[in-house]
């Protein structure tokens, strides 16, 4: 039995794109996906076994064309051929009607870690499989100057 467990996660993790992980957000994650454990049990323990196959790396590090927390994801619906756009974020930042989607919901956490060019599947809420394409990846622009208090005003 422990045996057929350990084949069906090896065979799992060869049909899973490969995915890298932020070192500044790991623990942050994490802790979302253990204080989930209670409310949806479903959706951390699928984060939790992302975080656990992922590629952990130091901000600068950090590949331009890889789903990050902040990153601007544009990617293609193989079945209806749409293709979307959307920032993933923390949950209190979340708010689809401008497009910035949880990371705590099924899609965030496909999405996480994913570089261009990477396939998943995809379970919608009403049980429909869905295959989406990573077309492109786009970062925050983040300030190379900090600001001033006279910026602050």
């Amino acid at each position: 039995m422990i045996a057929a467990n350990n084949e069906l996660k090896a065979d799992l993790a060869q049909r899973c794109a490969p995915i890298i992980i932020d070192a500044a957000h790991l623990r942050r994650i994490e802790g979302l996906a253990e204080g989930a454990l209670h409310r949806n049990p479903a959706l951390a323990d699928r984060l939790l076994e992302e975080l656990s196959r992922a590629r952990i790396v130091e901000s600068e590090h950090m590949p331009v064309d890889v789903v990050s927390i902040g990153s601007v994801v544009t990617y293609r619906d193989d079945i209806r051929g749409q293709e979307k756009s959307v920032t993933l974020v923390y949950p209190e930042d979340a708010d689809i009607s401008r497009l910035q989607v949880s990371l705590m919901t099924p899609i965030g956490v496909a999405l996480l870690g994913l570089s261009e060019g990477s396939d998943f599947y995809w379970d919608t809420r009403d049980n429909q499989q869905r295959m989406l394409v990573i077309i492109r990846v786009e970062q925050p622009i983040l300030s190379k100057t900090p600001l001033t208090p006279a910026d602050a005003l």
